[in-house]
């Protein structure tokens, strides 16, 4: 059973940081490209970056510089160091993996960015 547990959000300042994590399990970690998305109420969800089984990367433009995404093979998980937050990155943040031509999603954390 595919399974994706994201955790890390909460309420920051405008300018603060947050690191989330999604654990996985189910699935060969290693092999599969993991993306972190977020949605916004009344918004599409959007895909905020990506990471490769080899680690290469891909930002949406609106996070680029202050967004990083990492993963651990070992432990199964992906990570996303959100810096310099503002209040527009406020939203639902879920991690996403494609397998066997499904795609699975936990059920998110939320990040709001507020003074």
């Amino acid at each position: 059973q595919v399974r994706l547990v994201e955790s890390g959000g909460g309420l920051v300042q405008p300018g603060g940081s947050l690191r989330l994590s999604c654990r996985t399990s189910g699935i060969n970690f290693r092999l599969h490209v993991m993306n972190w998305f977020r949605q916004s109420p009344g918004k599409e969800r959007e895909l905020v970056a990506g990471i490769t089984s080899e680690h290469a990367t891909n930002y949406v433009d609106s996070v680029k510089g202050r967004f990083t995404i990492s993963r651990d093979n070992k432990w199964a998980t992906v990570y996303l160091q959100m810096n310099n937050l503002r209040p527009e990155d406020t939203a639902l943040y879920l991690c996403g993996v494609n397998y066997k031509g499904n795609t699975y999603w936990g059920r998110g954390t939320q990040v709001t960015v507020s003074s």
